[in-house]
């Protein structure tokens, strides 16, 4: 049985170690512990985990601007894949930012991860031309 809930306070180093363990190629400036503070400041209902047998096993962080929601760190712990668990976080997430008004959900993956592309594929999600720009903020703030 897979019980969904918000984050809680207690969660931090189980959350981490999945995260490690399951983003081990992250770039060296992904700190979980850094984005999970920062996930507690803004919006921290959209931060969910989920738990087997009082383990954690997986986490999914949602945010909204206003204008669209996106979805981030959807983990798994590769012991407990194939069992559901990533499908019922997004359908969590999806229907959590769907109460808060939210019209549609966007979420980036890897382009060398097909495995999670056709994940999401089967969950109804199509990819989308786009192109994704990103700038390191936290580089200026130590440039000056």
């Amino acid at each position: 049985m897979i019980d969904i809930r918000p984050y809680r306070e207690s969660d931090e180093e189980a959350v981490a170690a999945l995260w490690r363990e399951v983003f081990s190629a992250a770039p060296s400036w992904n700190h979980p512990e850094t984005d999970i503070q920062r996930k507690l400041a803004v919006q921290r209902d959209l931060f969910l985990v989920a738990c087997c047998e009082d383990k954690l096993v997986g986490t999914a962080l949602a945010g909204y601007d206003g204008h669209r929601g996106w979805v981030y760190y959807l983990a798994v712990s590769p012991t407990h894949r194939r069992g559901g668990i990533g499908r019922e976080l997004m359908a969590h997430v999806e229907k959590s930012l769907a109460a808060i008004g939210c019209p549609k959900l966007n979420l980036q993956v890897r382009a060398d991860n097909p495995l999670v592309v056709a994940f999401y594929k089967k969950l109804g999600y199509t990819i989308e031309e786009r192109i994704s720009l990103g700038k390191r903020l936290d580089v200026l703030s130590t440039e000056g």
